[in-house]
């Protein structure tokens, strides 16, 4: 496939990592010489210096050929822009815009983006996105990743394992054997900054993070049985009132156990427009890091602290100082992959990759197959996807025992009609299931071929 990224900062970065590695024919454009050259240097990228909406930039990229092109520049418009001129000049099929701006966004104005407008085919927010993603660490307290799959019928979840967890050191064949309706199965282990795909015999140590999928109704039980309780939010500090801090408190605002939010915020402007768009919630204007702000906000009464700022270090430090303040529970955006080792030693609970979260939207639409959702885990280490199974697929109407899976693959929970089942080796897969994988990031190509059509499908 023929794609052309336009944008080569973290996010056109990733997905051109994730895309390259998999032999695809990609093309980076930027107005950024720096970026574009770090890209072509440590990536098996073409690159183009440029401005991505200008129609001679796209044509020496390729367009009059290209089979997609994802717009993930700084600005909104130019990304509106190049998918403009995309469709219009080179008829490019396939059209990918970031946009931020909410009034972009608007549900009353969706007609926008119709073919005779605004050719674009997907809109992904960056807000959104990481929005959505601090609604379910706060729903999640005791994990420190969560993504749901299956309709919601189905949960990832990620979590430390501590030192009295009550099933470290026994292998994983044996877990699956002690509780045999347990609908859940442990598809990933991070152990010394390797992230990897267990067999039945491996065995969890204290200090692993561990990737568990299960069906949604044994969330809690599964939890337990590695040593986690989940409490309910009560009380929540968010620091940061913009797009994102303003959207989660607006989001809880809506839910039906009443949860007591307030907002801090540095900037004047931003406090008084987030003062006005919440009704219940309390907004402070001020520096979160400021122990006084804090105390003021009530935190050692609270039962989690939210920093969402665009500041990387300011989220950290405000986190580790609420927790000083005895506040339980912290959870942080964090853009920068560099600062992800710090997170443990920090004591920080959870966190947020406004990265990870947009790639993994982008790549949902960029998959083979009837690909449904994707979800990137880490920095690009290994992805979930879920897909439906399509009749004259590799992997349709084989058992489970004779699907030649590699070895950073494991299938994690499917669907069979309306039920959800964790497959074994004796589970056929069927023309309409919905399967969910838990791949390496090396091992990704060879699901989507299992999950292919052949060509007399069309």
């Amino acid at each position: 496939m023929k794609i052309i990224i336009c944008g080569a900062g973290q996010v056109g970065w990733q997905i051109a990592r994730h895309l390259s590695g998999e032999r695809n024919d990609v093309t980076v454009v930027d107005s950024n010489e720096e970026l574009v050259r770090r890209a072509t240097d440590q990536l098996d990228v073409k690159g183009v210096t440029g401005f991505a909406s200008y129609p001679q930039v796209l044509e020496r990229a390729g367009a009059e050929d290209a089979d997609m092109i994802i717009a993930a520049t700084h600005a909104d418009e130019v990304n509106m822009v190049t998918c403009q001129v995309a469709h219009s000049v080179f008829g490019v099929q396939r059209k990918i815009a970031r946009l931020r701006a909410q009034s972009y966004l608007d549900t009353l104005h969706a007609d926008l983006y119709r073919r005779d407008h605004l050719p674009i085919d997907v809109v992904i927010s960056p807000e959104k996105e990481v929005a959505e993603a601090a609604l379910q660490r706060l729903l999640a307290p005791s994990t420190f990743d969560i993504e749901s799959f299956l309709d919601d019928k189905a949960q990832l979840f990620g979590v430390v394992m501590d030192e009295d967890c009550p099933v470290l050191n026994t292998p994983l064949r044996q877990l699956t054997d002690l509780f045999s309706t347990l609908r859940a199965l442990v598809v990933g282990v991070r152990r010394d900054e390797t992230l990897f795909a267990p067999a039945p015999r491996d065995q969890l140590f204290a200090g692993d993070q561990v990737y568990v999928f299960c069906h949604t109704e044994d969330v809690v039980r599964t939890l337990e049985i590695f040593g986690k309780r989940q409490s309910r939010q009560e009380r929540v500090v968010i620091v940061g009132g913009g797009n994102v801090g303003l959207a989660v408190a607006l989001a809880l605002e809506k839910r039906p156990d009443r949860v007591r939010v307030k907002v801090i915020e540095k900037s004047r402007a931003m406090a008084e427009k987030a003062a006005e768009a919440l009704e219940r919630t309390i907004v402070l204007n001020g520096d979160g890091l400021n122990a006084d702000l804090l105390m003021e906000a009530n935190i050692t009464k609270a039962d989690a602290i939210l920093t969402v700022t665009d500041d990387d270090k300011t989220n950290l430090l405000t986190a580790v100082r609420a927790k000083s303040l005895g506040c339980p529970l912290s959870i942080s955006l964090v853009n920068d992959p560099a600062l992800l080792p710090l997170l443990a030693p920090l004591k920080i609970d959870a966190y947020i990759n406004p990265r990870s979260t947009t790639v993994s939207s982008i790549l949902r639409h960029v998959r083979h197959g009837r690909v449904r959702s994707v979800y990137s885990i880490g920095d690009a280490e290994a992805e979930v996807l879920e897909a439906q199974v399509l009749k004259t697929a590799q992997m349709a109407g084989k058992f489970v025992r004779d699907i030649g899976f590699p070895e950073g693959v494991l299938m994690g929970p499917m669907r069979k009609g309306d039920t959800v089942i964790i497959p074994n080796g004796n589970t056929r897969i069927e023309e309409g299931d919905i399967v969910t994988f838990f791949a390496l990031s090396e091992d990704v190509p060879a699901v989507e071929r299992l999950l292919q059509v052949s060509i007399d499908y069309f």
